[in-house]
């Protein structure tokens, strides 16, 4: 072998010892996942039906390595408090394992605000509806008597007095606020007057108070759930279709009258709810 062909058969062993290692991650890297951004869409109440529904598919984000972060994307006007803190929970168990953001669309009101306070980060465009902090409930009648029913005690019928569902209320309202003050204690910049005042936000204003972060969209909040996650090329998934959720929840929160859904709840109870008022009939 003279001198020419040694040196390209020199050449030869070093592409090849270069080349191996090359194929090696390539062929290892076909096998790893791609990460996934996955996206929680809340476009209703929040109720038994779409509560169900979003605990279904944290708990298939927190069960699934290849989930690296989550979006939540909101146009609710907030729903029932029961409800609502069975969602917090279960992403209180989410968020202490992978970055959670909200993106406001239409609305993020009252429950759905309350949602958004326990997510890493709030983006919301420059006209959503934001906030609507508190509670609001019905009153239960005052205790008469019924000749032809017999109960063991005066608030039977109705579960407690008015006094008393007024001091419940306030135990809600307190809890809101302190979900509000865990979540977004240091960035607010407003008092706590003006943050149980029940006002309703647009995204601009929210962001100056420091209600929301950041004024953006979905996309926005893909890219700041995945820069949270430390992931790229990452794949964002409906975490709906993912979880197997086919058959749409029936919506039966709201009240119907003449073919027209009015923005009552169709039970009474005490509700994390923005209920806007209705317009007067000429």
């Amino acid at each position: 072998m003279n001198q020419t062909d040694l040196k390209w058969e020199r050449i030869r062993t070093w592409l090849l010892w270069l080349a191996l290692p090359l194929a090696l991650g390539i062929l290892i890297a076909s096998f790893v996942p791609q990460p996934v951004i996955g996206i929680i869409r809340l476009e209703d109440a929040i109720y038994s039906y779409s509560a169900r529904d979003m605990i279904t598919q944290i708990n298939y984000a927190i069960d699934h390595p290849e989930i690296r972060a989550v979006v939540l994307a909101f146009d609710s006007p907030g729903g029932t408090v029961v409800d609502t803190e069975a969602v917090y929970l279960e992403l209180a168990r989410l968020r202490a394992k992978k970055p959670v953001v909200t993106a406001v669309n239409g609305m993020a009101a009252s429950g759905a605000y309350y949602l958004s306070v326990n997510t890493d980060y709030i983006y919301a465009k420059p006209t959503s509806m934001v906030g609507n902090i508190g509670v609001i409930t019905y009153l239960p009648s005052a205790p008469i008597i019924y000749e032809e029913i017999i109960s063991t005690g005066p608030y039977k019928l109705w579960g407690s007095s008015r006094d008393s569902e007024m001091r419940v209320v306030d135990m809600i309202k307190d809890g809101f606020y302190q979900a509000v003050m865990l979540g977004r204690g240091d960035r607010i910049k407003v008092g706590p007057e003006e943050v149980l005042s029940g006002k309703i936000w647009i995204g601009s204003e929210a962001v100056r108070i420091g209600i929301a972060d950041e004024i953006g969209t979905e996309r926005d909040a893909f890219n700041k759930a995945a820069e949270l996650a430390q992931v790229k090329n990452y794949k964002v998934t409906d975490l709906r279709e993912l979880s197997g959720i086919v058959d749409p929840y029936s919506s039966y929160f709201f009240q119907m009258q003449e073919g027209v859904t009015l923005p009552y709840p169709t039970e009474p109870g005490t509700y994390m709810l923005f209920i806007p008022e209705l317009p007067v009939k000429k």
